[in-house]
C-alpha cells in the first residue's frame, strides 16, 4: 500500500511540474513585445507634378 501511495505521489508532482512549466511558458516566455505596426510605405522614387 505504502508503495502504491508513492507512486501515485510521483505522478501527481509530474503533472503539478508539467502543468507549471506550460503555465510558465505561456505568460512569461510567450509574452513578446509587440511593436506598433506602421503603415506600409511606398518604395522607390517618385516624381512630383509641377
Amino acid at each position: 500500500m505504502e508503495t502504491f501511495l508513492e507512486f501515485v505521489r510521483e505522478i501527481l508532482r509530474g503533472i503539478v511540474r508539467e502543468t507549471t512549466a506550460h503555465i510558465f511558458r505561456k505568460n512569461i516566455l510567450e509574452r513578446k513585445k509587440t511593436t506598433p505596426r506602421r503603415s506600409k510605405q511606398k518604395g522607390g522614387f517618385q516624381k512630383r507634378n509641377k
